[in-house]
């Protein structure tokens, strides 16, 4: 009973279904019609890469070693020419395997007989099985980026596709894991609702025509789960605030950020996800990772000069590994616990979340209890991410409207993701057969697929199977 997920990098549930209700999307539209369409949470940040973790892993990128598109590592030396600053924008990308958690197996490793197609996750697939990832196609690729030439990457997803059918034909694989960018990058160019944007989407829908008429042909489609997702949303941007810019020329802090890597004599390292969220790492020569407590002194001025500013919805504070205060703009801060599996939120000052009082609910209930507010999942989400090693001693999630990078981007923004709001962390799920439970989190994919294959499901696991 093979099972062949099919990311549509970028695709925001509304955006999908307006698709797919034009008729544009036939072949999504008949999935629909036989197993049905879901709105699920991603991951924060809700980035490409780090919110393939979910998927793949079953887990959340955080506590795995992924807290970012870009981060500070204190531990080690990465390399020579990165010091301790990791970007997967990039030549970094070959690392990303590496940097997950030993002990966090992914499903390529569980599944057997697999195949993966522009994956940033590939650990346990062998070079043969990985589509995208040759010498000749990171050319390309990079060409593509750099010119900022976006159909370019609709030509890709094309190529990528047919590849796709044609090796499930030839080796008929366990298990399949394919993304498509180009819905990511027109939406990043021209925004969500553009027409570019619908011609991504049915180079999917294209791709899940042919998998199924070959499937039918085989007789095996009864036995096949086809499902679309995506890994983030994504909401027009009107401005930038390069927050690098903000600490090293405004608050004459000597700062550390990409593509800039290099020394060891700065005050604060800024890495910018998506583009909006960011990590702030604070006494860089610390190699133990410091909680708020130990920095309140010096760096409180800081806190209160970035929730001044527009750019800024949230920011958060890591008090320890199981507490973590949560600063509204201008709505004041709460302070979320995490407790042998559970969460509690209890405003402060105000309610930044907009959620009320929760107290000590489990993941099911801490979901339920955000889901209708402007950051569904948020307390879970943060709690997690409070406890990554590799996270930064704060973390800001954009406001609407606004991102934290604009200079070294090779085409300018016009929408952005990676922050913690319902327009980021919202994204479908497209499934080919009804299922027992209607699916909450990303993270519910990687053990719902192996639950399908037949295999057993690991431990340890965020999510839990829908299957």
């Amino acid at each position: 009973m093979p099972v062949i997920i099919l990311v549509a990098d970028g695709a925001r549930p509304d955006t999908l279904q307006a698709a797919i209700d034009g008729g544009g999307l036939p072949n999504l539209a008949r999935l629909r019609a036989e197993g049905g369409m879901h709105t699920v949470t991603t991951a924060w940040p809700s980035v490409t890469g780090v919110a393939y973790t979910p998927f793949l892993l079953g887990r959340f990128p955080g506590p795995v070693g992924l807290p970012g598109l870009r981060w500070f590592d204190r531990s080690r030396d990465i390399g020579p020419l990165f010091g301790h600053s990791r970007s997967y924008v990039g030549s970094e990308m070959r690392h990303l395997d590496g940097d997950l958690a030993a002990d966090a197996p992914t499903i390529f490793e569980l599944a057997g007989s697999s195949l993966g197609a522009l994956s940033m996750i590939g650990r346990g697939l062998p070079g043969s099985r990985r589509l995208g990832r040759s010498a000749r196609f990171a050319v390309r690729a990079a060409i593509t980026h750099f010119r900022g030439n976006v159909r370019g990457w609709l030509d890709i997803d094309r190529d990528i596709g047919a590849q796709v059918a044609h090796r499930i034909r030839r080796d008929k694989p366990n298990f399949v894991f394919a993304a498509f960018v180009g819905i990511d990058k027109t939406s990043h160019a021209e925004g969500h609702n553009a027409s570019v944007v619908l011609d991504a989407m049915r180079i999917v829908d294209e791709t899940v025509a042919e998998i199924r008429h070959d499937a039918e042909r085989a007789g095996n489609w009864e036995a096949t789960h086809l499902w679309i997702v995506s890994d983030h949303g994504h909401s027009r941007v009107d401005s930038h605030d390069d927050l690098a810019l903000h600490f090293r020329d405004d608050l004459r802090l000597r700062t550390l950020s990409h593509p800039w890597t290099f020394g060891n004599s700065h005050d604060v390292a800024v890495m910018v996800s998506g583009n909006a969220m960011a990590h702030v790492y604070f006494e860089l020569g610390r190699r133990e990772r410091p909680f708020w407590p130990t920095l309140a002194g010096r760096w409180d001025e800081t806190l209160v000069s970035l929730l001044s500013r527009d750019s800024v919805d949230l920011a958060i504070v890591p008090h320890s590994p199981t507490r973590v205060a949560v600063y509204g703009n201008g709505r004041g801060s709460a302070m979320i616990e995490r407790t042998n599996g559970h969460f509690s939120y209890r405003p402060m000052s105000g309610d930044p979340l907009g959620i009320g009082v929760l107290e000590l609910a489990g993941p099911r209930e801490a979901f339920d209890a955000t889901l209708g507010s402007d950051y569904p999942d948020g307390v879970v989400q943060i709690a997690y991410m409070a406890a990554a090693g590799r996270a930064g001693e704060l973390m800001l999630s954009a406001a609407r409207g606004w991102d934290f990078r604009e200079k070294y981007e090779p085409i300018p923004h016009f929408s952005s993701h990676g922050a913690l709001h319902r327009d980021h962390m919202l994204v479908p799920l497209l499934l080919s057969k009804p299922v027992l439970s209607a699916p909450r989190r990303t993270v519910d994919v990687m053990p719902s697929a192996l639950a399908a294959l037949g295999l057993p499901i690991p431990s340890g696991l965020d999510g839990e199977s829908f299957v």
